[in-house]
C-alpha cells in the first residue's frame, strides 16, 4: 500500500500535468481558429479552380497531343505515396490514422506487384512509416521551422513530385491527409495529383461549349496542371493543419478530464490512507492507557 508521502508525490504531478494539458489545449483552440479559416478559406478557391481545369480536361483529355501530367506514362506500375503528417505529436491518433491509411495503400501495391516508393511531409509520419517501409523511403519534407503553412511550402513540394514525374521515377503519385471536418472528427484521405483528376463536368458543361479558349485547352493545360498539383497539395496541407489543432484540443481535453479523475481517486485514497493512520494511532494509545 502505498505511503502518505507517495500520494501525495502522485497528486502533486498529477496537478502539474493537469496543467500543461489544460494549458496544451487552450493554445490548440487558439491555432484552430486561425487554420480551420484558413482550410475552408481555401476550399471556394480550390473547388472553382479543379471545376474549370475539370472542363478543360475533358475537353482536351482525349487530344494525342495533350499533357503528361493528364494522360500519365500509360503504365500503372511505380506508385509514389507523399505521406502528409504534422511535425509534433499529442493529437490522439491523428499521424496514426493517415499513416495507417498509408501503408494499407502500400500493402497492396506490394500485394499486387507494384513498385512503391514514398516522401513523408512531417516528422511524425517519418517515424511510423520508417519502421516497416523505410526501403521504400525516397525523401522527407521538413516544416519544423514553418510556423504558418503558405503557398510557397506547398509549390516546393509538388516542383519536387513534378521533377521526379519529368524524370521517369513514378507513374502514379497520390497523398495522404486528415480532412477537417469538426474538432472531433477528421477524416484521413487519399487522394491521386499524378496523373491530375477532376471531378467531371456537369452534362453540358463542357468547356467548349461554354468558353472559347485563346491558345487553346491544351496549351492553357500544359501552364496550369503544375499549379493544380501545387493547389492540391496546398489545400491538403491547410487541411492537416487545421485537422491536427482540432485532434490536439479534443486530446488533451480528454488528458485534462481523466487528470481531474485520477486525482479526485488520488484524494479519497489519500484521505483513507490519513484515516487508518490517525486510527492505528488512537488504537495504539487506548491500549496503552488501559495496559496502566
Amino acid at each position: 500500500m502505498p505511503s502518505l508521502k507517495d500520494l501525495k508525490n502522485r497528486i502533486a504531478s498529477v496537478k502539474s500535468t493537469r496543467k500543461i494539458t489544460k494549458a496544451m489545449q487552450m493554445v490548440a483552440a487558439a491555432k484552430l481558429r486561425r487554420a480551420q479559416d484558413a482550410a475552408e478559406a481555401a476550399r471556394p478557391y480550390t473547388e472553382r479552380f479543379n471545376a474549370v481545369m475539370g472542363q478543360l480536361a475533358a475537353s482536351a483529355g482525349g487530344s494525342d497531343t495533350a499533357p503528361r501530367l493528364l494522360t500519365g506514362t500509360g503504365a500503372d506500375q511505380t506508385h509514389l505515396l507523399v505521406v502528409m503528417t504534422a511535425e509534433r505529436g499529442l493529437c490522439g491518433g491523428f499521424n496514426a490514422n493517415i499513416a495507417k491509411l498509408a501503408k494499407q495503400r502500400a500493402d497492396k501495391l506490394v500485394a499486387e506487384g507494384k513498385t512503391v516508393k514514398i516522401i513523408t511531409v512531417g516528422k511524425k509520419g517519418r517515424e511510423s512509416m520508417r519502421r516497416n517501409y523505410g526501403q521504400y523511403f525516397v525523401d522527407h519534407v521538413d516544416l519544423t521551422e514553418v510556423k504558418r503553412i503558405g503557398y510557397g511550402d506547398a509549390s516546393a513540394i509538388a516542383a519536387d513530385v513534378l521533377k521526379r514525374f519529368e524524370a521517369g521515377e513514378f507513374d502514379v503519385a497520390t497523398i495522404f491527409f486528415s480532412k477537417f471536418n469538426t474538432v472531433i472528427s477528421q477524416d484521413p484521405t487519399a487522394q491521386q495529383i499524378v496523373p491530375v483528376k477532376f471531378d467531371a463536368p456537369e452534362e453540358g458543361a463542357g468547356a467548349s461549349n461554354l468558353y472559347d479558349y485563346e491558345p487553346g485547352e491544351e496549351a492553357l493545360l500544359a501552364d496550369l496542371l503544375p499549379r493544380a498539383v501545387a493547389t492540391q497539395i496546398f489545400a491538403a496541407l491547410l487541411e492537416n493543419g487545421a485537422s491536427e489543432q482540432g485532434a490536439r484540443m479534443s486530446a488533451m481535453d480528454s488528458a485534462t478530464r481523466n487528470a481531474g479523475e485520477m486525482i479526485d481517486k488520488l484524494t479519497i485514497e489519500f484521505n483513507r490512507s490519513r484515516q487508518a493512520v490517525i486510527t492505528n494511532e488512537l488504537i495504539e494509545i487506548i491500549s496503552g492507557a488501559e495496559a496502566l
